[in-house]
This record gives C-alpha cells, sequence and structure tokens, in this order.
C-alpha cells in the first residue's frame, strides 16, 4: 500500500493490520440462490470448494422453483460432494426469500451469500476467514470484486494487509458518500453477527445488500482486505437480482437512489437508532443532493425526458429546505435559463465533468482501501 492510500486510511480512522494465517478450522458456509442459473451452478461451486485452504466448507444451494435444469443439476453436486446441501422451493419465492432460506439453514460460524452466476476467487474464503478469526469486533470483511463477461481474468492473491474500520466510522462514511461501496460475492459475514441483525429485508429488494451493510456497521466493526481481488461478479443479460430495473436508465437510477435513502432510514430507526443523530442527517443532505445532481445533470446534457420532476419530489421528501443547498440554487438557475439543447460534446458539460471525476475517485478509493 503506498504512502497515499495509508494517508486516505488515517484520515478516515482505519488501522491497518499484518494479515496472520489461521490458528485453527473454522466452517464457512457459502449460500448459492438459484434461477435458472443452471449452465454457471457448476463452476460457481466449484470456485467454493477448490483452493480454499484450512477450512470447512459448507455449501447450501436453494433453488427458486427453477424452470431449466437448474435443481438436476444442484442434485447431482450434491450426489457427488457431502459439503453440498440443496433446498429445493415448491413454488417461485423471489430471490429475497431465496436468500433468506439459505442463510437460515447455515451452520458455519462465518458464511457468504453468493449467487449461481457469480464466483469467489482462489484463497478468498480462506483470507476472510483469517481475518474474521483474528478480529473478534469485526463482522464482516471484502475485498475487491472483479465484473467480467465471457473468459475468467487473473485474479490478485498476495495481500498482505488488513483494514479494520470502526461500524461508526465506516458508517459515517457511507451517509457522506452515499453510494454502495461493496456488492455481494465480495462479502464473508460473520454469522453470529447476521443472526443478531436477521437477514435480507423484502421491503427493500433492490437496495437489500446495501441495507445489510450498513445494519452490519451499526453493530460491528467492518474488515478490508488490501490488495487481493474476492470475487468474480459476472455481468450478462439477466441478473438474478435485477430483472426489472438497471441503473442505466432513469427509472433504475430513481428506485435505486430512493431505495438508498431508505435504507438509512430503516438502519436509523432500527439497529442504529442509539447512533449519533447526526449521522442520518447527513445522509439525508447526501441523498437529497443526488437526487438534485441528478436533475442538473439531465439539464445540461439536455435530456428532455428525464422525470426531473419526480427527482425534485424525492429530494424535497429526502430534503424539505433541499432548494437552499448548492444543488438546489444551481437547479434555480438552469430553470430560469430553460432547458438547454444538447451540447456538441455533452460529455463535456460541468454537471458531466463532476460526476465523471467523483465517480473516478469513488471507484479508485474503494479499490485500493475499500471505501
Amino acid at each position: 500500500m503506498d504512502l497515499f492510500s495509508r494517508a486516505s486510511v488515517k484520515s478516515t480512522k482505519g488501522r491497518i493490520k499484518r494479515a496472520r494465517a489461521l490458528d485453527r478450522v473454522p466452517r464457512v458456509s457459502v449460500v448459492i440462490p438459484c434461477y435458472n442459473y443452471g449452465h454457471y451452478l457448476r463452476q460457481c461451486v466449484e470456485s467454493v470448494t477448490r483452493n480454499q485452504p484450512g477450512i470447512d466448507i459448507e455449501v447450501v444451494i436453494v433453488d427458486d422453483k427453477s424452470t431449466d435444469d437448474s435443481l438436476d443439476i444442484a442434485l447431482s453436486i450434491q450426489r457427488q460432494d457431502k459439503r453440498v446441501r440443496v433446498i429445493r422451493h415448491e413454488q417461485n419465492k423471489g430471490h429475497i426469500a431465496t436468500y433468506n432460506d439459505g442463510l437460515e439453514a447455515v451452520t458455519g460460524e462465518f458464511v457468504l451469500l453468493l449467487s449461481a452466476d457469480d464466483l469467489v476467487t482462489p484463497g478468498a474464503l480462506t483470507r476472510a476467514a483469517e481475518l474474521l478469526a483474528a478480529e473478534p469486533s469485526v463482522g464482516l470483511v471484502y475485498g475487491n470484486g472483479i465484473h467480467f463477461s465471457g473468459d475468467l481474468p487473473p485474479s490478485r492473491s498476495g495481500g498482505k494487509e488488513w483494514i479494520i474500520w470502526s461500524g461508526v466510522d465506516w458508517l459515517r462514511d457511507r451517509c457522506r458518500e452515499g453510494y454502495n461501496v461493496v456488492a455481494s460475492p465480495e462479502v464473508v459475514m460473520r454469522t453470529s453477527v447476521l443472526r443478531e441483525i436477521g437477514g435480507y429485508r423484502p421491503d427493500l429488494p433492490h437496495a437489500g445488500d446495501f441495507e445489510m451493510w450498513l445494519r452490519t456497521s451499526a453493530v460491528s466493526d467492518i474488515g478490508f482486505l488490501i490488495g487481493v481481488d474476492q470475487a468474480y461478479y459476472r455481468s450478462h443479460a439477466v441478473n438474478m437480482n435485477r430483472r426489472e430495473f438497471s441503473s442505466g436508465t432513469a427509472r433504475g437510477q430513481f428506485v435505486d437512489l430512493k431505495q438508498r435513502w431508505q435504507s438509512f432510514e430503516v438502519v436509523f430507526a432500527g439497529v442504529g437508532s442509539n447512533l449519533d443523530g447526526g449521522l442520518l442527517q447527513t445522509a439525508r443532505r447526501t441523498m437529497a443532493r443526488q437526487a438534485l445532481e441528478r436533475v442538473n445533470y439531465a439539464y445540461a446534457r439536455g435530456f428532455r425526458d428525464f422525470p426531473t420532476e419526480e427527482f425534485e419530489a424525492l429530494a424535497r421528501e429526502i430534503q424539505v429546505d433541499v432548494t437552499n443547498t448548492k444543488a438546489g440554487r444551481a437547479l434555480a438557475r438552469r430553470k430560469r435559463l430553460g432547458m438547454t439543447s444538447l451540447p456538441l460534446h455533452p460529455l463535456w458539460a460541468p454537471s458531466a465533468i463532476a460526476l465523471r471525476i467523483e465517480d473516478l475517485i469513488r471507484r479508485w478509493r474503494c479499490r485500493r482501501i475499500g471505501i
């Protein structure tokens, strides 16, 4: 880790520690929800059961009434490997219920939820177990996730350091940024913490992971594995938890933003109710600003069919006085000028530049130090 990255960790109160090998053999449970992903299932299971030394593996496949050959493949895998257990749904329940049914069935000390179209990297479960075994205060550990399509790219495995974030500090950073920096296949949780906070919420189907991570940080510390890749996230036409909305559409952006805000609300009303109330106010300002930034961006790009009124209404719902903020005043100026015509090169519009730079910085920080 370079000096700039170390300074970034220090500024946000993360503690860098040297990685330590396991001194016992913990059980790691992996829940694999599956709906019509039979053609990916064997590769997914093999990524879990191979090249994960020093740990006892339990695999729970939950088939959500697939209409392809997923169940037959799952049962075949179960017959071949006694570490694998199959739960079958008699009717389709959807991804949240499928997740929770699998998580309720695990017996391991640590647990990973891994979609059947994703994979873990060699040694990922071992590295996560090493951190969780050495750091009892940590309830969730993650590393970098690789997005891919087609052949698997190489993964990094030589990281020798960890970052331990105080849960409150990690949560504070999420309140300031508003974005989810963790997907799902790169996360391993302590099962006792999962039992304490409960499973996925059915009322937040598009922000379930984000809300789960926030809830975990409200009751435990968070660990990050430096310089390693923990999982492969497969990009393809249909993902199990993204059937209806895409973040590339205005509707998808609206649903994502609204449910991220609702995630903050439910966490601070529940397990985080005893935390500093200023954190919720920070999240409120962040999410209202993001809603108006999307509107400003649409004006700058000349997107006349963008649902500006819906985003503005959401911003006011989140923060009543949002019109008095910097983003609110910028929007008022744009309204006085009217919708601009599409620039010759819209990516160079000021709002577009700011969002692109912000996104690049966020991705760089997430890869290097996890936040």
